[in-house]
């Protein structure tokens, strides 16, 4: 999967949410790829179970966690089942978002209930999740949780205001985080992942949009989920321990700060 070693990586257990398809199911790979342990924890059983499937195939450690990051209860699940199989947790993804299918209009347009849908799952449920692992991070003085953000957040694109919303709020999570969790030796970073295409269909976005904001960026081609998952992993890793707070894109050139 990949020729990269990240130091560090090799028995730790990485809990994504969202890891059942698309950008987090690459990223379970290149976690086991790299001798990592992850978590499939995602609310489709089927997908979740497929990507399990793969990775053990593979040769690979992971475990499917069936989990509904808006709901409190599932998440508190989550954690007891990845420390029930594997005695800890040190690194938690906060990848599952509400997108591919998401309404896109006018704001005055959206409807009130996909708009809570989309801060219940984007951003109540990246709250959930946090909360549910932090406790054995912090027994244990060591951690990493990275958020994930879009670069659609800088750009401001119009029609997406409830997801570009509930992005936005990633980063001033991951700065709060940071302060509070940084004496337990715990990092908190925002992932801002460029325009990628998946397996996952998206109906929203046509061809031409992909074309046209690959054209936008410095380095124009569309972004692999190789390049995301390099930076992840990354940030995850020992190289990355006194990095805590940050945000980082991984976008071509498509957006600065």
């Amino acid at each position: 999967m990949t020729s990269n070693t990240y130091a560090g990586l090799k028995d730790r257990v990485v809990i994504i949410t969202g890891a059942g398809q698309g950008i987090g199911r690459a990223y379970a790979h290149h976690f086991a790829a790299q001798g990592a342990i992850p978590v499939i924890a995602e609310f489709n059983v089927e997908a979740g179970r497929r990507v399990e499937a793969e990775v053990k195939a593979e040769g690979r450690r992971a475990l499917f966690v069936q989990t509904d990051v808006a709901d409190e209860a599932s998440t508190l699940a989550m954690a007891q089942a990845a420390l029930g199989a594997f005695g800890r947790i040190d690194c938690l993804i906060n990848n599952a978002a509400v997108f591919s299918r998401i309404t896109m209009a006018p704001f005055w347009e959206l409807p009130v209930d996909e708009w809570r849908r989309a801060m219940d799952v984007n951003i109540t449920g990246s709250f959930l999740c946090a909360r549910a692992v932090v406790p054995n991070m912090q027994e244990r003085r060591f951690g990493r949780i990275i958020n994930i953000s879009s670069a659609t957040m800088i750009m401001g694109r119009e029609n997406y205001l409830h997801y570009i919303t509930s992005k936005s709020a990633m980063v001033g999570m991951t700065r709060s985080m940071a302060r509070e969790l940084g004496s337990w030796n715990i990092t908190v970073n925002t992932f801002w992942p460029g325009v990628t295409k998946t397996e996952i269909e998206r109906p929203s976005v046509p061809n031409e949009v992909f074309e046209r904001m690959t054209q936008m960026q410095s380095i124009k081609r569309l972004t692999h989920t190789d390049d995301l998952a390099h930076g992840v992993m990354f940030l995850c890793s020992d190289d990355a321990g006194f990095i805590t707070g940050q945000s980082l894109q991984v976008d071509g050139g498509l957006t600065f700060i």
